[in-house]
């Protein structure tokens, strides 16, 4: 009886290692069966590769957009080796500053070093000989964009060069559970011709278009709106997981 019991032990341990040899066997020959990832039109594939390259310097550093002044921006004006002129003032709300010796000047519509050379132009008329004059926004609360709809927090955020959709979005505190991530809608005025774009934020998220940069006095709007019904028709036809809509509002 003890030897027969020996003989099965032996027996199990070795179909123990014949199995354990087919598992291993097949599960290489499945990694090596397995189809490498290839580029597609959408995907470019970075061979031996396994991780992110570090950014450049120039990556950094988004592009410079213009920040202009408005009304009731707060901005400091220096005048160098004239420090009684040299102070902190608030825009108006018609957009005008005042200063001593030159009275009111406009300054809404004006990036700070338009309205620096404004200042040295009126000084050097008449009171300083060549003046040196730097201007900076302190802060602003015309360059912002409106954040709507189906967010956590709507609301004015300030605009920087570096504002996006998605940023956007985040700084509303993100999207709430009944928004469609598929119907995000940025309005903006150009040259005084009212448009609009449609946006598929799920899109923008897997990469598959960018991540639309957003400007002083846009609408963001997060789930069902009047210009969201006026893409309903163009959405069958072209999908915004491929790219966004844009469309120019009739009056």
């Amino acid at each position: 009886m003890y030897f027969i019991w020996r003989k099965f032990i032996r027996m199990r341990d070795g179909l123990k290692k014949v199995l354990f040899a087919g598992l291993t066997i097949m599960a290489l020959s499945g990694c090596a069966g397995r189809e490498p990832l290839r580029s597609t039109a959408q995907l470019t594939v970075v061979d031996g590769a396994s991780e992110l390259p570090a950014p450049a310097r120039a990556d950094l550093v988004a592009p410079e957009r213009p920040a202009l002044i408005g009304p009731l921006d707060s901005i400091v004006v220096e005048v160098f080796n004239v420090e009684n002129l040299s102070r902190e003032m608030q825009v108006d709300a018609g957009g005008r500053i005042s200063m001593p010796l030159i009275g009111t000047i406009e300054a809404g519509g004006k990036s700070a070093g338009e309205l620096a050379r404004d200042i040295e132009v009126a000084l050097g008329a008449k009171y300083i000989r060549d003046p040196e004059v730097t201007v900076n926004i302190l802060s602003s609360v015309s360059q912002v964009v409106t954040v709507d709809g189906e967010v956590t927090a709507p609301g004015l955020y300030p605009v920087t060069n570096q504002t996006t959709l998605l940023r956007a979005i985040a700084s509303a505190k993100g999207m709430t559970e009944f928004a469609r991530v598929d119907d995000v809608v940025v309005l903006r005025t150009v040259e005084g011709q009212r448009m609009a774009a449609l946006y598929n934020v799920a899109a923008i998220r897997r990469g598959v278009y960018r991540d639309p940069a957003l400007y002083a006095n846009d609408l963001v709007v997060v789930g069902d709106s009047p210009q969201r019904r006026l893409f309903r028709d163009v959405v069958s036809i072209a999908p915004l997981a491929i790219s966004p809509l844009v469309a120019i509002l009739r009056r």
